[in-house]
């Protein structure tokens, strides 16, 4: 599938400012992050007289849409009258002033009619808006919305709906697909982006983005729309893959999807999708173009039951991480590339750390020298796991693993260290679940109380699979550093919590640097980022979801800008 570009596409961001000087001045950021145009909320800037308005239509440096909304918060001397008489004043001047997009409210359309502003305007295009709180509109619903704005004899139509749940934005997919006349969607919170990124998919030749690159709820930034998912170049055979997860928002996928479809010419967009019943969100997004997924908290164990088809790894760790609808039957195939993507990482560094440690010795200095110890690196990479069977020659073999948490991620690595040969020890908030997991892996359980004191061997590993120290709680660490032990009513010691652990590894990766691998690498153990894991098991999942080969290279480069 080749990526088609499109130049009709409008990049557009709201600004809602109190005075013209603060409007000029965000107009002149939004057109520096690439916006096409800015929508104008004249209701909130604060002017005693009509020519203030003049002049900030006059010096604008970006196309608009000028609007003024009746049911602002923004209080106004006078009451209701006041405020309706102000709203057509501004938008009859913008009519004369030949801007761009005069936006009406349905119901001002209703009451006062727009043909005096159809009749007057030279260029400008006028919008008929409705705005839905509450509830859930069916498509029955938003037809006849629609039918009535139509009447009005509008340019352009639209919608701004309140969603609660992410299978709320399917019924404005399909008013894209079928209006008659241009139509603005926007699902308002966080479960409505996909309304904006999806959007030129279904039609949509206007979307809506943030200023300064923070995210609004329901709104992606404009540099995000720009630079990371490039919506120019999506059209209706984009394929739509995404990461289904709740939380969403500190997925560092589609910083690396999107640039990689585009780098093989794969017509595909990748996008966070904030789920929360996913049973239900595959039954509303059944189609075709749904075409792949990661699964992500809380889901990757509830997503086993939502597939038609369940690989046999996945199906023995009962958790998939990732989803594949076939073309040929659009039935759900599950996936776990979590698995491999975590214990290979871990074993490699512990390879290439015994190889430092040769090296640093001097010990066997003609191996050294010559491309054995390289040969024996590749080797180890190359290593595959056959019907799920330890492999005897894995680093991990023998030792003691200390898995915390036992979720999906946690289940993988748990499987994955059980089939290296480990011992594998579990510890969870949940003690029920800890015990369920280490059954199933032939392993044990222990309390989370007693993570901090247990010290079965020196040399152990320590794996972290649950969220504890994830954004935005970045100061946590589910193991302590120093552990304070009371000798008797006056004595204390010291122990070093982390300082049994030959290597630690953490499946966080936002931020790339956990404070429990700072502190693990302050006390000499090996760490692993779990951006290494992120990145192994994104190449896993891009070759499922294209059928192809990833850009491994290319990948990899693109996390180590971007992360």
């Amino acid at each position: 599938m080749v990526m088609a570009r499109r130049s009709d596409l409008l990049v557009c961001t709201t600004l809602e400012c109190e005075t013209k000087e603060e409007m000029v001045a965000s107009m002149e950021k939004a057109k520096e992050e690439g916006a096409d145009l800015v929508e104008l909320h004249l209701d909130s800037m604060s002017f005693s007289h009509i020519s203030e308005v003049e002049q900030l239509l006059s010096q604008r440096t970006l196309p608009a849409i000028v609007s003024f909304r009746l049911n602002s918060s923004r209080k106004l001397s006078g009451g209701g009258e006041c405020r309706r008489s102000r709203c057509l004043q501004v938008l009859r001047l913008a009519v004369q002033l030949d801007v761009e997009f005069v936006e009406i409210d349905l119901e001002v359309a209703l009451d006062v009619g727009i043909t005096d502003f159809l009749n007057e305007r030279s260029n400008s295009k006028i919008i008929v808006s409705s705005y839905l709180n509450g509830g859930r509109p069916s498509k029955e619903k938003l037809g006849n919305l629609i039918a009535c704005q139509q009447s009005t004899g509008a340019d352009v139509i639209k919608l701004v709906v309140d969603v609660v749940y992410i299978t709320d934005v399917a019924p404005l997919f399909h008013m894209l697909a079928h209006c008659q006349v241009p139509l603005i969607v926007r699902a308002v919170g966080d479960r409505g982006l996909i309304s904006q990124l999806l959007g030129p998919k279904f039609g949509a030749f206007l979307v809506c983005g943030s200023l300064g690159g923070t995210s609004t709820p329901g709104l992606p930034p404009i540099v995000s729309i720009k630079q990371v998912y490039k919506l120019e170049h999506i059209n209706a055979n984009t394929k739509v893959f995404g990461l289904i997860s709740n939380p969403v928002g500190h997925s560092k996928g589609p910083l690396l999807h999107n640039p990689a479809f585009r780098h093989t010419g794969y017509n595909g967009i990748y996008v966070p999708m904030l789920v929360d019943d996913i049973k239900e969100f595959f039954r509303v997004y059944s189609g075709t173009d749904f075409a792949g997924f990661s699964v992500g908290i809380p889901h990757k164990e509830a997503a086993v039951e939502c597939c038609d088809e369940v690989d046999p790894l996945a199906k023995s760790i009962g958790a998939v991480n990732t989803i594949i609808r076939r073309p040929t039957d659009g039935k759900l195939v599950g996936f776990n590339t979590d698995c491999e993507a975590s214990i290979t990482a871990i074993e490699d560094a512990l390879i290439e750390n015994c190889l430092k440690i040769q090296a640093c010795n001097l010990i066997m200095k003609e191996l050294i020298a010559s491309e054995l110890i390289l040969s024996k690196l590749e080797e180890t990479k190359e290593r595959q796991v056959a019907n799920g069977e330890a492999s005897h020659s894995s680093p991990i073999a023998g030792k003691v693993f200390v898995l915390v948490g036992a979720g999906g991620a946690g289940r993988a690595l748990a499987f994955g260290a059980k089939n290296r040969g480990a011992r594998v020890v579990i510890f969870n908030r949940n003690f029920e679940r800890a015990m369920a997991l280490a059954q199933a892996v032939s392993g044990e359980a222990l309390p989370y109380e007693c993570l901090d004191t247990f010290r079965a061997e020196n040399g152990m590993i320590l794996a972290n699979a649950s969220a504890v120290g994830m954004q935005p709680n970045c100061d946590q660490s589910p193991v302590s550093k120093v552990l304070s032990l009371s000798l008797s009513r006056t004595h204390t010691r010291n122990m070093e919590a982390l300082g049994s652990y030959q290597l630690v590894f953490d499946a966080v990766y936002t931020p790339r640097n956990t404070r429990l691998l700072r502190e693990a690498a302050e006390v000499g153990a090996v760490v692993v980022s779990g951006v290494e894991m992120f990145v192994r098991q994104a190449l896993g999942q891009f070759k499922l979801f294209t059928d192809g080969l990833a850009p491994e290279d290319f990948m990899r480069h693109t996390v180590l800008q971007q992360f």
